[in-house]
């Protein structure tokens, strides 16, 4: 499956000497600010989460898992996923690329990490509040209160060895597996669904259309949106055109009315009813902020 048909979340620190991004998320509120639209993406590179409080669901085109406050996860690189608050909640997610662990260039640890990160086999994995995971959730915690203290000089010194002291953790818990998993069929059809969607979204489309791209009737690809993802394709359509909207108006110059009627707003009034319903801000105040 190429990635390319999701959406790329960009590590908003990417282009710096320190490409780590931490967001420290409170409900459906990222900070710092991230439009917060709940559809599937990936990115290059690597992600764990610990829960501080409330619960949250970590679901790929695979599989969903339920964590809870004092629970963490590892999502690999390059797995499309979406993270989704089932009630109140505060969690911090860690975002840095995998050159981080592996010291220099031709290093024995570039194995050692590799091993797990080229695993199509390990897309995530869960890190319950269980005695057998302690030592990864301590470095976790500790990543977490090192956000919360005034940042000293050595603080990029201090996240680098705290990191490569997570992935030591995470190694001695997780055993790689040797098989890819199984995708059930409502899944296999998911990907039909979202790959359409990336082709189509600028257009008039409809639920007849979409169910007949997998072969399916429209009941069967409701049941799907269901299953997989937990919402229905109209919702997932509307949040991925306004994903669309937010990547031109962060690196475009065209104007609001014309990406709105690209990503598939006919009306300029609901594009922007809609765009301020998830992000707080109207375009324009969002193309100024970015």
């Amino acid at each position: 499956m190429n990635q390319q048909t999701y959406i790329q979340s960009v590590n908003l620190n990417q282009e710096t000497n320190f490409p780590y991004l931490v967001l420290d998320v409170i409900n459906d509120q990222s900070y710092p600010r991230n439009p917060g639209f709940q559809v599937m993406h990936w990115h290059e590179d690597l992600q764990f989460i610990y829960v501080l409080s409330g619960e949250i669901q970590v679901v790929t085109l695979d599989d969903q898992q339920t964590l809870q406050a004092g629970d963490g996860i590892f999502i690999n690189k390059n797995v499309v996923h979406l993270v989704k608050q089932t009630n109140r909640c505060h969690y911090n997610s860690f975002i840095f690329p995998d050159h981080f662990l592996t010291f220099y260039a031709g290093s024995p640890a570039e194995r050692f990490v590799e091993q797990i990160t080229s695993c199509a086999a390990l897309p995530l994995y869960p890190i319950f509040c269980t005695e057998g995971n302690q030592a990864v959730l301590h470095v976790l915690q500790k990543l977490s209160r090192l956000e919360r203290e005034e940042k000293s000089a050595a603080y990029p010194y201090t996240v680098l060895t705290t990191v490569c002291e997570l992935w030591l953790a995470l190694c001695q818990i997780i055993q790689t597996p040797h098989t890819p998993t199984r995708h059930s069929i409502a899944e296999q059809r998911m990907h039909v669904f979202l790959q359409y969607i990336a082709r189509h979204f600028g257009e008039k489309l409809s639920l007849s259309a979409l169910a007949e791209s997998a072969n399916v009737s429209k009941s069967e690809c409701l049941r799907c949106f269901k299953t997989v993802l937990h919402t229905t394709p109209y919702q997932y359509l509307n949040e991925y055109r306004l994903s669309q909207a937010a990547e031109r108006l962060r690196t475009t110059n065209d104007s609001i009315s014309t990406i709105a009627a690209e990503v598939g707003f006919p009306h300029l009034s609901h594009f922007g009813k809609c765009f301020r319903e998830k992000t707080g801000l109207t375009p324009s105040m969002y193309r100024k902020q970015r």
